[in-house]
Parts: C-alpha cells; structure tokens; sequence
C-alpha cells in the first residue's frame, strides 16, 4: 500500500465523511465539486479500496472509509497541534525579552557583547532594558516583570532561581573626601566598625546584609546613617556625610564624580554579580540570552 497521503487528502476526506454529500463538502473547504470528487478518488487508487459508495440515494462511508476516519481525524488534529506549537515557537522568537537591572552591568561592555550573540541568534527578538532600584533585589524576577536579570548575590529566596557569575570583584569602601580615613591606601573593616553605614532598603533581605558586612561584624550590629535605593541616592548621601557604604570595585566610577573616595577594605569577601533567571522559566528566549551571557563570559550556571 502506498503510504504518502497528504494532509490535504485526509482533509477532503473527512470533510465529505462528516456530510456525505460531496457539494456541501466541496463548499465547506472551498473548492469545487469536480475537484473534490478527483481527489477522493486518487485518495482511494493510493489505498487501493473505495472509501465511499455513491449511488443515488446519496453518499455513505463503506467498511474501509469507517475505519479511516476517527485516524484521519486524529492525524489532522495532531498536525493541527503541530501547527500551533510552530507558531507559538516562531513567535517566542519574535518577542520581546525584559533584561532587569538595579546596576548598569558596564563592565568591559557586558551588555554589548551579550546583545550581540543573541540578537545574531534570534534576529526578530526585541531586548528591552528596565531598572529596578535596589528595594528589588531580585531586579523584577520574583514579580515577572523581568525574564533574566543582573543581580548582586546573595538573592532572596534563592532557591527559585538560577544564576551565572558575570564578575567577582573585591569590595570597596566609599567615604566623602574629607573622612579621616581617606587618606589611607587600603582601610581594615575593622576600622569601619563604629562608622555610619548606607544601608539598602529592608526589603532587600540577605543583600542588605551583605553590603553591610553582617558576617565581619562578629555580632555587633552595624550604625545606619540613611537607607539608599539607588546609585543617586549614594552619591548624594556620601557627599552629605551620611555615612560610608560598601560597593562592588566595578561601580566605584558611578559615585566617585566629585567629592567621594573609594578605598580597598580588607576582612571581607568580594562582591559576586549574576545573570540570574526563575528556575520554572524554561521559554527559548530566556535559555538562548543566557547562552549569549555564557558564552559572552566564559562562566557557566553556578551549581545548584
């Protein structure tokens, strides 16, 4: 038996099962009567048996058009199926993707050379940027307003996400120009110990903790001068001597414009940022930009 039915044959012969009628079948896909009646007919020669008797009291399936039908129907549906699932592909390509930040990821043009790969990869995607301030720590992972998102570990409720480490850098003290102890090359946290820190807000969870140096304090609870959401807010407290704050190696250019010094600090451990995504985000565009960032850094997802 000749196995290479189309579609289109399977089609026009459920369309005339279901009215066993050949005109009303023809108006219903739109095609003539004549050419309707060809193609079952080819149909048939291929299976090598009728699939309707014709006489003329109307038309009816015959043994062998029964048993075709609820398999035409099933294949047509699946197909069907397969349909939609390309169209929904084709349009995951054409979407666009939100890339949430509380920080510019700067940094040896990062965002450029991600950008790149992907978009060479996914040419109809549209990447689109949104900020967060630091009262997300998540940079809009955790409401979905962000796909994937440069993050400063540690994230809170980290078990809902995945990660990949874009840079590990040592951490700064920023302090305004006139703080005695700006004029030291390298300043001991312990040196730091009875300062006024910027905190981030409470809503930033083991993040806030962790720019406040919790772990290096040895139980003693940090000073807080103000509570800062953003890179301005930062630079504006630190000139107005509200306190000291720590910060990544890489962002010391944003608030040292004037005013503010930045030092190294020893008795700490460095900063680790991340393009971080949801673990049940498993959508094309989300894998392919983290690919792009893998292969834009050479790192791989942190293990989990």
């Amino acid at each position: 038996m000749v196995m290479d039915v189309h579609g289109r044959d399977l089609r026009y012969f459920v369309a005339v099962a279901e009215e066993l009628h050949f005109t009303h079948a023809a108006e219903r896909l739109y095609v003539s009567q004549p050419a309707l009646s060809k193609q079952i007919r080819a149909l048939e020669r291929q299976l090598g048996t009728p699939l309707f008797e014709r006489d003329r009291q109307g038309v009816a399936l015959t043994a062998a058009g029964a048993a075709l039908l609820p398999h035409a129907r099933r294949v047509l549906d699946a197909w069907s199926e397969a349909s939609a699932a390309v169209e929904h592909a084709k349009a995951a390509q054409r979407s666009t993707l939100v890339v949430g930040m509380s920080t510019s990821p700067g940094r040896g043009g990062l965002l450029p050379a991600i950008r790149s790969r992907f978009t060479g990869a996914h040419p109809q995607a549209v990447v689109r940027l949104r900020q967060v301030t630091w009262e997300d720590p998540s940079a809009g992972l955790s409401s979905s307003e962000s796909d994937v998102a440069f993050v400063w570990l540690p994230l809170p409720d980290q078990e809902r996400y995945a990660w990949t480490v874009v840079a590990e850098e040592p951490r700064l003290v920023a302090l305004p120009d006139a703080h005695p102890l700006a004029s030291h090359e390298e300043i001991d946290f312990a040196d730091l110990l009875d300062e006024p820190f910027l905190a981030l807000p409470e809503s930033a969870g083991p993040l806030r903790d962790y720019w406040l140096a919790t772990d290096a304090r040895g139980g003693r609870p940090p000073r807080i001068g103000a509570e800062i959401a953003s890179t301005e807010e930062t630079y504006e407290a630190l000139v107005g001597g509200l306190g000291v704050a720590l910060l990544a190696s890489g962002n010391a250019p944003l608030v040292t414009l004037g005013g503010v010094t930045t030092r190294p600090v020893r008795g700490i451990s460095p900063s680790r940022y991340a393009l971080a995504w949801r673990t049940d985000d498993d959508r094309p565009l989300v894998r392919a930009y983290v690919e792009a960032c893998r292969a834009a850094t050479g790192h791989s997802p942190d293990p989990r």
